[in-house]
């Protein structure tokens, strides 16, 4: 309408010879990227009868090709709105399957298991589906709070059957299984048989994902770590950074079988304060223009009177900045906070 108006005042202050009153198609033709098809419709129609009030007073003899322009572009925009609506709906319609699948595979974390605060960041590479392969999950179970962070092989929608099929493993397994090796294995377990039932054999030969379970016994400040090839976790304590690297190497999920199905779990102690950064890879591969990945641990150890939540909103804006708006791939993080009086472990 602004853009109408413009020209109607230029054509109205401008010598007959210049014709402005002729870029008036351009009104519906924008319109087209944001109205109704009645809208831009009615629009073409409005430019019509002002192109010929004015034509008729500066150059009738233009006034049949003027009009001939006017509708053949206004037609165009309206079949342009027309598909533009259709794609809006289908879009709709995709990030509402994809929305239904994250809340299965990423259920809403509770903020609070027993004296532990929790909170948690996605970010999905394929932005229209908002969902993608990596996972966590954190429940309190008889055996104490239990922790998840995983990443699926691969990223979008193709990684999200992956991912809830081990998310839903593990609510089982948390339950039942004495220790987190028992869990690890019997993830193993599961997603082999998951990959076996998929069609394709290729695929289904390369389906693994990276994990690392952790575990806060009951009455307990010890941590249990066991790291399943995945990036290592941080411990923020006493404003200092510790990157908790394992001892040995433990099997991805679905890789015992081929390399061997030794799990080392590492226990370490944990004091009121300290907080746990869980991640995947889409964090610390972030990189900047000159390809340098992000200082992850650097950037923690600036972070030393953040809570949670302002600690994992920082990392998103950070992250963000780092890679000038260019995250290419899915990005979990989770964070949990040790609150209450510490105890002997």
């Amino acid at each position: 309408m602004v853009l109408a108006g413009v020209i109607c005042g230029l054509a109205l202050m401008t010598p007959k010879d210049f014709a402005v009153s002729r870029l008036l198609p351009a009104a519906p033709a924008l319109a087209a990227s944001m109205w109704s098809v009645a809208a831009t419709v009615a629009l073409g129609l409005l430019a019509l009868a002002v192109v010929l009030i004015i034509e008729i007073v500066y150059n009738p003899d233009a006034t049949s090709f003027t009009a001939a322009a006017i509708l053949a572009v206004t037609a165009a925009a309206a079949y342009a709105g027309h598909v533009r609506l259709q794609r809006e709906r289908t879009l709709s319609q995709v990030r509402s399957v994809a929305m239904a699948a994250q809340s299965v595979v990423l259920r809403p974390m509770p903020h609070r298991l027993r004296d532990l605060g929790i909170e948690t960041l996605y970010l999905a590479a394929a932005e229209e589906a908002r969902v993608g392969g990596d996972f966590y999950e954190a429940l309190d179970t008889p055996h104490g709070v239990r922790l998840l962070m995983g990443d699926v092989r691969g990223k979008g929608l193709s990684a999200v059957g992956t991912a809830g099929a081990i998310t839903n493993a593990f609510r089982d397994a948390a339950f039942e299984e004495p220790d987190l090796v028992a869990i690890a294995r019997r993830l193993d377990r599961c997603m082999t048989r998951y990959s076996q039932t998929r069609n394709d054999p290729t695929a289904s030969a390369e389906r693994f994902a990276t994990a690392v379970f952790a575990q806060i016994p009951p009455g307990s400040r010890s941590l249990d770590l066991l790291n399943c090839g995945h990036p290592p976790p941080l411990l923020l304590h006493d404003g200092g950074v510790r990157v908790l690297d394992p001892t040995d190497a433990s099997p991805p999920i679905t890789m015992a079988a081929l390399i061997g199905d030794a799990y080392t779990v590492d226990t370490l102690p944990l004091a009121a304060g300290d907080r746990l950064l869980l991640y995947t890879d889409g964090v610390t591969e972030t990189r900047d223009r000159a390809g340098v990945f992000f200082p992850l641990a650097e950037w923690a150890g600036t972070q030393d009177a953040a809570s949670p939540r302002a600690l994992l909103d920082a990392l998103h804006h950070r992250l963000v900045r780092y890679s000038r708006g260019a995250l290419d791939d899915d990005i979990a993080a989770m964070v949990i906070r040790v609150d209450g009086p510490a105890t002997a472990v």
